[in-house]
């Protein structure tokens, strides 16, 4: 990787470290507070919430819902089922092979978040909403993390073609086609899945 590429990936851990401390310090100013795996609001917050919730009971808020949302209801949560059995085919795959590399375990807890339903102003149908979205949106993070450091450990190489999306770790790859001192170069990127969070 040339000075250049380094000195930007560089630039852009920083600005993302920037990024998390500002987040933080905004998430302060609404004042909660993480107890165990709860969220915490001020009173005055929590009433402020309630406040917001609609007045209508859960009966009514249904007749209030577009109608694609009812028809494409049974394909969303559908989507559970593949995500379960994805999530214990992943698990399972790192829990046998990591250990075999010397790879970090990716923590699930970091990935799969559900804590939207502490939130006062959503009703009981939206808040189940909200856990799907977590549990979905965390486990392909979750099996995306455990996949990435896969290929770190076997193939950490770019592709020929700009990829949209691509994970973190693929920023540090080798670039494609750079083939100068290849096997000791990847014993490096290995070695630093020992110490990956």
């Amino acid at each position: 990787m040339n000075d250049k590429i380094r000195q930007l990936l560089n630039q852009i851990s920083s600005l993302e470290t920037e990024l998390g401390s500002a987040i933080e310090e905004h998430e302060k100013r609404i004042n909660y507070k993480i107890e165990g795996k709860r969220v915490v609001f001020e009173n005055a917050i929590k009433e402020a919430h309630r406040k917001l919730k609609p007045k209508m009971n859960v009966l009514i808020w249904f007749f209030t819902v577009r109608p694609q949302n009812f028809l494409t209801m049974p394909i969303i949560y559908g989507m559970l089922v593949p995500l379960a059995l994805l999530d214990l085919c992943i698990s399972i795959y790192q829990l046998t092979c990591f250990p075999i590399y010397g790879i970090t375990r990716v923590k699930r807890a970091n990935y799969i978040l559900i804590d939207r339903q502490y939130l006062a102003y959503l009703n009981i149908i939206e808040k189940l909403d909200c856990m799907y979205c977590g549990y979905g949106v965390g486990m392909i993070a979750y099996a995306s993390e455990i996949l990435a450091r896969t290929e770190q450990y076997f193939c950490p190489i770019k592709h020929a073609r700009k990829m949209l999306s691509a994970h973190a770790r693929y920023a540090h790859f080798l670039g494609y086609g750079e083939a100068d001192d290849f096997h000791g170069k990847l014993e490096k990127f290995r070695s630093e899945l020992a110490k990956a969070e």
